[in-house]
């Protein structure tokens, strides 16, 4: 991992399993539901639901800074506390970092590999999630520099320097898949006009774990990704490209990447705002 822009961001199966009983610790699960992964949890990982922890009604992302603020203290999290995300899906802990990152919490890592390199090198798991005595964490405010609003990605449209980055399945950027049902049919299909589509998976390994830097490195060159240009990385709720971000930004070390957490969820449902290939809801 040495190759890496910023290394230190990720922390291998190994060195977990070393710090499972370190106090200083705590490592997040972050899933759909608490049994995603049923019976088969990192021995100390505490639970954050994707839905009621993270997420608004509509599905927007949950940006509250009190909200942040009960979830840390309910997880015995303190600033001082190094966070370990990881999740069934690879991308779940760059969520995690983008998150905590942008209410200024130092020390977040991410699991290489996560939940499925874990359990391929027959770690030892349980049942039950822990629970610790809660902290009164104060987060700072967020940084709005991780983020880009819907205004500036629609001017971003015309502009060479800026990139769009469509980091769904080739299905939702062709508009013949929705992630998840959309609300009173309210979203439209397709995608944000002029945005390169590389998929988030992409990144990844056959074992969970991350490509390697030069790997990395010509996947978004070959596509016109390069460290000169801003980049403004979506996918339907904000998960996917807060993970990209996170690949660009500190295993590139791309110093211009903008989380739109907005992303398809806002975009679709806005009237007046160009669209591309489109394709009729049934």
């Amino acid at each position: 991992m040495i190759d890496y822009a910023y290394p230190d961001v990720l922390v291998d199966t190994q060195w977990l399993s070393h710090h499972l009983d370190d106090p200083n610790v705590r490592i997040v699960e972050l899933a759909m539901g608490p049994d995603l992964l049923e019976n088969a949890h990192i021995p100390g990982a505490v639970f954050w639901s994707i839905f009621s922890d993270l997420s608004l009604p509509d599905m927007s992302m949950n940006l509250d800074v009190n909200v942040i603020e009960t979830l840390l203290s309910r997880s015995g999290i303190t600033s001082e506390t190094t966070v370990v995300a990881y999740g069934s899906d690879p991308a779940i802990g760059g969520v995690v970092f983008w998150l905590l990152t942008l209410f200024g919490h130092q020390h977040v890592r991410v699991l290489n590999g996560g939940h499925q390199k874990w359990m391929a090198e027959s770690r030892p798991v349980v049942a039950e999630f822990s629970t610790f005595a809660p902290s009164q964490y104060q987060a700072k405010p967020m940084d709005s520099n991780l983020r880009v609003l819907q205004k500036e990605i629609q001017a971003s449209i015309s502009n060479a320097e800026q990139i769009l980055l469509d980091v769904r399945t080739s299905e939702e950027y062709r508009g013949e898949h929705f992630m998840m049902k959309p609300p009173e049919g309210t979203e439209r299909a397709g995608h944000i006009p002029g945005a390169t589509h590389i998929e988030h998976i992409s990144v990844i390994n056959d074992d969970g774990t991350f490509k390697s830097f030069e790997a990395l490195q010509t996947l978004y060159s070959q596509q016109g990704i390069t460290p000169d240009k801003e980049v403004f990385p979506y996918c339907a709720i904000g998960g996917r490209s807060a993970f990209i971000w996170f690949v660009l930004k500190y295993l590139l070390g791309y110093p211009n990447v903008r989380n739109y957490d907005g992303s398809w969820n806002e975009w679709s449902r806005l009237s007046g705002v160009p669209m591309g290939s489109e394709v009729k809801q049934e």
